[in-house]
């Protein structure tokens, strides 16, 4: 039984720069295969990402008599479509130290509020999954599909197709929003790619991973639509494998049509709450992207 809080007026705020050291300093203590450098490193991250008027730089923390004894991390973005545009809010991070671990639900239900702001959770602890589920929180994607990135037939597919890394000459048509997200997540240290046929230039991100510290994948972070990344998903394989990326992660809820590989359930579920269900194959602005995580 966790131990009663003891009798301190408790305040939530936003992050400010000044409380970055010490609330690094909590969350290292909170996360223990992480360092004070790794956060400082993850707040620099969040310091140049462009958050949209009006939502928290980094998040918000609880405190007590001025000390930082909770905080979560939250990036804010802007996502932009052809012909809309929707806001979400990655919640990240979050830790409350143990005497006030009764304040948990109270501190992270005021940040949900806002019924005009999509909220997800994409690597929520399974101890807090009563707490999200008791929020409104939705799944809404099950496990992960682990697609091999060059299967025995990858040689074939349309010649006509060009995988170019961003930042390269294209000739094909690309939208201005979607550039702008190859060029951020390629800073981010993603790889960022096109996938060109002569009329038309198609966005893809993969991160980096290490699959039980020993697989090496590219796990996908963002395209338009899951056909379109079956559509080319051969010559995104032999890019892919010839990098040293075997295999291919991608959010899923079962089997995908046109790919080889193998879907685990339960492995990294996703959650969301908001007027815009997220899109299978879209973590773009995420901690996965920015962070890694």
């Amino acid at each position: 039984m966790l131990p009663s809080p003891p009798p301190a007026r408790i305040r939530t705020r936003q992050i400010f720069d000044s409380d970055i050291a010490a609330v690094a300093q909590l969350l290292a203590q909170g996360f223990r295969r992480s360092t004070i450098e790794n956060w400082l490193e993850i707040f620099g991250r969040l310091a140049e990402h462009q958050t949209p008027a009006g939502l928290p730089k980094y998040g918000y923390l609880m405190e007590s008599e001025g000390a930082p004894v909770g905080a979560i991390l939250i990036i804010s973005s802007t996502l932009r479509t052809s012909n809309a545009s929707t806001i979400r809010c990655n919640l990240s991070s979050w830790y409350v130290s143990p005497a006030y671990r009764s304040y948990a639900h109270l501190f992270i239900s005021r940040l949900l509020k806002s019924k005009d702001i999509t909220f997800v959770n994409i690597s929520a602890a399974p101890c807090t999954l009563p707490i999200i589920q008791a929020q409104g929180f939705s799944r809404y994607s099950n496990g992960q599909f682990f697609a091999v990135a060059a299967p025995f037939n990858f040689f074939g597919g349309d010649a006509r197709v060009k995988v170019v890394p961003a930042g390269g000459n294209l000739e094909s048509h690309f939208d201005a929003f979607e550039h702008d997200l190859l060029q951020a997540h390629a800073r981010y240290g993603c790889i960022s790619l096109w996938c060109t046929t002569p009329d038309q230039a198609y966005p893809f991100v993969f991160r980096s991973r290490m699959v039980r510290g020993v697989v090496p994948c590219a796990q996908l972070i963002y395209c338009r639509s899951m056909e379109e990344f079956v559509r080319f998903s051969k010559p995104i394989g032999r890019f892919l494998a010839r990098r040293g990326k075997p295999f291919i992660m991608v959010d899923s809820n079962g089997r995908i049509p046109g790919l080889v590989g193998v879907y685990v359930n339960g492995i990294l579920p996703r959650y969301y709450k908001g007027p815009a269900q997220p899109r299978l194959g879209d973590l773009a602005y995420t901690e996965a992207a920015l962070f890694g995580i």
